[in-house]
């Protein structure tokens, strides 16, 4: 079947992501494209078939917004010598979420797990049963309370792990049986960054604005505290 398996896609994706689609799909880490989760201004993303299972592939547009990506990455330690054509810095930006998935994991926060990155495309694990666990703004908590303690605990050590994801809202976290998980990660920096404190207290505000809908009563500075707190 080779290439042709992808022939459904081709108004969809430019040629050099059909290619990069069926190199990753030839390395065994998926078998087919299923149906779309999300189509963004930075990223589509799809449903994948591997074997029995579903993952998730994440496919940055090339087209996406160059200068908020190097917003990003040149005050960031570990990318700030990324440079040249733009399709470098979209390269540059997918690995940049798949690295920082890899240090979310092993500093024990609830993410999906990263299984590839080539070019613009992210392979990663779905996480959901059938079908992809819901972004909070469609499903709300039953307990919102026990969700944002929850999610405050993932925040916590998100910053222990030296990452702060600087784009948390209910459009990026996760509700999958009511327990909380971050994804999109292109955004975390590390804690090197300048200013990183600026972006912490922004995703609080985001969670005291958002869960402050359901009455829950928080504090953005005391939030802060307890999340930097040793």
């Amino acid at each position: 079947m080779g290439k042709n398996k992808f022939i459904t896609y081709e108004n969809v994706f430019d040629q050099s992501t059909l290619r990069g689609l069926f190199k990753v799909s030839s390395q065994g880490y998926f078998d087919e494209i299923k149906s779309p989760v999300k189509i963004g201004k930075e990223s589509n993303v799809f449903t994948v078939e591997s074997g029995d299972e579903l993952r998730i592939v994440k496919v940055y547009r090339t087209a996406a917004s160059f200068a908020k990506m190097m917003d990003y990455m040149r005050a960031d330690p570990r990318y700030m010598n990324v440079n040249g054509s733009k399709l470098t810095v979209v390269y540059a930006w997918a690995k940049k979420e798949f690295a920082n998935l890899l240090k979310a994991r092993k500093g024990g926060v609830t993410v999906p797990t990263p299984y590839a990155v080539h070019k613009n495309i992210l392979c990663m694990e779905m996480i959901g049963d059938s079908t992809p666990a819901p972004m909070l703004h469609k499903r709300s908590p039953d307990n919102i309370e026990l969700f944002y303690k929850r999610l405050r605990r993932e925040i916590k050590k998100l910053y222990k792990a030296r990452l702060v994801h600087t784009d948390i809202s209910e459009y990026n976290i996760l509700n999958f049986n009511d327990k909380p998980v971050l994804i999109d990660f292109s955004h975390a920096v590390d804690l090197r960054y300048p200013g990183v404190e600026k972006f912490l207290m922004r995703d609080i505000n985001n969670l005291v604005r958002y869960f402050g809908r359901f009455g829950l009563d928080l504090d953005a500075d005391e939030e802060y505290a307890k999340i930097v707190a040793k």
